[in-house]
């Protein structure tokens, strides 16, 4: 399973998500220092109801949280757009 496949499918269980877009940018870091260690550059779009009522900063945390294992060696950055379903539904 590719790294933006496991994000995908921890953020789904973790989160309830009813969307999850990963797009693996790290083609576009190439010579950064944190591409030659083999973490990934990412960025990923989240809609889940379980961010009603939570700030910014909530949300990304509860992300930080469900793919902590992967932020140890497979992800090196982590760019995220958090929404509930009616935020969503609004854009």
């Amino acid at each position: 399973m590719s790294t933006a496949e496991k994000i995908e499918t921890t953020l789904r269980q973790a989160l309830a998500a009813t969307a999850v877009i990963v797009a693996d940018e790290s083609a576009l870091h190439a010579g950064h220092a944190g591409a030659a260690s083999g973490g990934g550059h990412f960025h990923v779009t989240v809609v889940s109801s379980q961010f009603e009522g939570k700030s910014l900063v909530v949300r990304h945390r509860m992300v930080y949280q469900a793919l902590a294992s992967e932020m140890q060696h497979a992800i090196h950055a982590l760019t995220l757009t958090t929404l509930t379903p009616s935020q969503q539904s609004s854009e």
